[in-house]
Parts: C-alpha cells; sequence; structure tokens
C-alpha cells in the first residue's frame, strides 16, 4: 500500500493489494478516479511535480504513468522481470526511476515511456529509490545492506555506502543534496556525505527495525519510525537524540516533516495517525486523527503542510487539515544551544506568511490574539476599546 498528495493538497493518489490505483478528492474524502490496469498488487505511487502525471509500480513487475486529470494511461513501463518496490519522478518530471526486486534500478523517460538505462550492481532487491532534488543523482537502498548512489545522467555509479548489517528500508536525498539518510532493519539510522558517500553519523537508539526516516527541509533534522513503537527525533549534524516521541501502541510504519519542519506526523499499525510538536515534542488528543480500522501503512503532508493524508491496509484514506481548527501558528527558532524559543510572531496556518506580531511579555492566551472572521457571515468589530502604541495588547482583559 502507498499513497502520495498533489501539491495542491486537492488530490491523493493511493496504490492498493486490490491492484487497483485510485485518486481521491481531498474536501470531500470521495474516490474519484479508479485506474485499471496492474494485474497485481499496486507497491507505490507517486504525483510529478506538476501534478499532470502519476506513476504507479506493482507486482504486475511493471510501471505504469497514468494521467492525473484524465485517469487515461499514458505509458507502460516494461522491463522488470520482478515486483516493482518503489518509484519516483525527477523534479522536472522528465524522467522515472523504479527499483525491483530483480535487484536492478532502471531509468525511464516519462514522456515517451522509453528505458533510458538499467543501473545494475545491487545483489538482492531493490527496495526504495529517490532523486536528488535537482534531478541529477540518484540513492537506492536494497536487502543487500547497500546504500548505492547513481549519476542519472551518465549512468555512472558514483557511491558504494557500506555499513548496515541488515535489509534497507528507506533511503532519501537531503533537500539541498549535502546528506543522504537511510534507515534499516538492523535498528539503525545513518547519515551520509552526499557528495563523497562518506559515513558522518550513526543513529542508534532504537530497539527494533527501522521503517521509516525522513529529513527535515531545513536538513537540520532526521525523523525515523521504528517496530518499538517509537519515533525518534535527531541532530543531523551532532546525532544527538533530540526527541523520542511515545504513544504508539504499535510498530511506526511511516514518519514525515511538515514542510515548514515544525510538525511531524507518524502512521502506526496502531490504526492512528498522530501530529507531533517539533520545538515540544508533544501531542494533543485533538491532534491524533482516529478513524481508521486497520495499520496506517503512509502518511504524508501535503506541499504546504495544510493537510495529511493517511492511508491503511484496507484502502481506507483520510485527509485531515492541519493544524486542526487553527488560524495560525507561532514562528519558532532554534538556538544555538539546540533549544527552541518563540519569535512572537504568528504565522498563517502554512507557516508561510507573517500575520502579527505579539510581544513576548503581554502572555496573551492563543485565543485572544486572532479573530477568525468566516468569509460566508457578515461581521463587524467595534474597536472603542481599542489601544494603539507599544501598548496595544493592554486592551485585553481576561
Amino acid at each position: 500500500m502507498s499513497a502520495a498528495i498533489s501539491g495542491d493538497g486537492n488530490r491523493i493518489v493511493s496504490g492498493s493489494y486490490d491492484q487497483s490505483v485510485r485518486v481521491w478528492d481531498t474536501s470531500t474524502g470521495k474516490s474519484v478516479k479508479v485506474l485499471e490496469g496492474h494485474t497485481d498488487k499496486v507497491r507505490s505511487v507517486a504525483f510529478s511535480r506538476n501534478d499532470r502525471r502519476i506513476v504507479s509500480g506493482s507486482h504486475d513487475k511493471s510501471v505504469r504513468v497514468w494521467d492525473a486529470l484524465t485517469g487515461e494511461l499514458v505509458n507502460v513501463l516494461r522491463g522488470h522481470t520482478d515486483w516493482i518496490m518503489s518509484t519516483a519522478f525527477s523534479s522536472d518530471g522528465k524522467l522515472i526511476v523504479s527499483g525491483s526486486a530483480d535487484k536492478s534500478v532502471r531509468v525511464w523517460d516519462a514522456l515517451t515511456g522509453k528505458l533510458l538505462t538499467v543501473l545494475e550492481g545491487h545483489s538482492d532487491w531493490v527496495t526504495s529509490v529517490a532523486f536528488s532534488s535537482d534531478g541529477s543523482r540518484i540513492v537506492s537502498g536494497s536487502a543487500d545492506k547497500s546504500v548505492r548512489v547513481w549519476d542519472a545522467l551518465t549512468d555512472d555509479l558514483l557511491n558504494v555506502l557500506e555499513g548496515h548489517s541488515d535489509w534497507l528500508t528507506s533511503v532519501a536525498f537531503s533537500s539541498d543534496e549535502s546528506r543522504i539518510i537511510s534507515g534499516s532493519y538492523d535498528k539503525s539510522v545513518r547519515v551520509w556525505d552526499g557528495l563523497t558517500g562518506e559515513l558522518l553519523n550513526v543513529f542508534e537508539g532504537h530497539t527494533d527495525r527501522i521503517t521509516s526516516v525522513a529529513f527535515s527541509s531545513d536538513v537540520r533534522q532526521v525523523v525515523s519510525g521504528s517496530e518499538d513503537n517509537l519515533v525518534r527525533v535527531w541532530d543531523t549534524f551532532t546525532g544527538e537524540v533530540l526527541n523520542v516521541l511515545e504513544g504508539h501502541t504499535d510498530w511506526v510504519t511511516s514518519v514525515a516533516f511538515s514542510s515548514s519542519s515544525s510538525w511531524i506526523v507518524s502512521g502506526s499499525a496502531d490504526k492512528s495517525v498522530r501530529v507531533w510538536d517539533v520545538s515540544t515534542a508533544e501531542f494533543m488528543r485533538s491532534n491524533m486523527v482516529d478513524g481508521h480500522t486497520h495499520s496506517v501503512t503512509s502518511v504524508a503532508f501535503s506541499n504546504n503542510g495544510g493537510q495529511i493524508s493517511s492511508g491503511t491496509s484496507d484502502q481506507v484514506w483520510e485527509v485531515s487539515m492541519w493544524p486542526p481548527s487553527c488560524c495560525y501558528i507561532r514562528e519558532k527558532i532554534m538556538e544555538p544551544t539546540g533549544h527552541w524559543t518563540h519569535t512572537g510572531w504568528l504565522l498563517s496556518p502554512t507557516g508561510e506568511g507573517y500575520l502579527m506580531f505579539v510581544p513576548l511579555d503581554a502572555q496573551l492566551s492563543d485565543s485572544s490574539n486572532i479573530l477568525t472572521i468566516p468569509s460566508s457571515s457578515t461581521s463587524s468589530i467595534d474597536f472603542a476599546s481599542a489601544t494603539l502604541g507599544l501598548q496595544w495588547h493592554n486592551c485585553y482583559i481576561p
């Protein structure tokens, strides 16, 4: 089971063990298209960066490219001789990479479907593949315990990253391409130099297999999920454990950062999705998404951070607005000591726009800072008690 959310946050694509690919409307939660053609379980799905194409990989050994708007089948990419385990688009949408249980990584022309190259070298299943942000390199993780880095343009093998003692489950480039992260069944997370392949850090602390890893967008932190039921947050550069997020009652299947790096979402076999505040490592009951009746297998934030998608083994997908019932978030920065502090600025829910500044010593309750006026209603505001100048907050009486 796999899922991805479109960049505009309006659609989710999911691949299922029932052999179908489905597109869902995030506003209604309803399936709007069923893409049929695969003849075995769909293991991996992804949107192109411009949201116009969907790629899916299946146990039927094929990679399929679909028109995301019409649902029309654009291309069937054949050549793998075993299950497709992982697929991804390059950032410009021109290339597709696929990893397979046939031990190979294949690169395809996304427009024509032509096979451009076969990257061979792994001696066991290729379980995870990803492009660098500029599309020039590919990273692959394998059951052969190695991570390999390839030149996407010349097909050259650039580095073999060795050190894990069990299957690789998850690999990724950092947004600035300076780091590569890998998670493994050996219970460790490793950080590698994105150019030289040098091992920079080994994060140890989980007591069971690592299932999912991800970088924060600012590259300063790494999040990992494990079969030990825990989510751990690490300092990318020092390897220090910044937080251990406890609450799940079964193994953690998937983790992700929001685009602002302020939130972490985790999905679990305990049927729940939890959202954590990175700065405090806390979650509230309202931050936990319930409703799934089976294990949550995949979670993701939309690109603007305003939505979360989660999926289960029974192909039930849930879209949640985040933060829930919130019209703003507080801006936080990390001090040299590693501690987080509020700046006083209130940001839009996606963390992209400044709304207003609240003096840190004012100690106003959150509910008093911003009045939200629904667009569907007619409202009036009485400013008779308003106070101008530096002491404007004195107009608030709790």
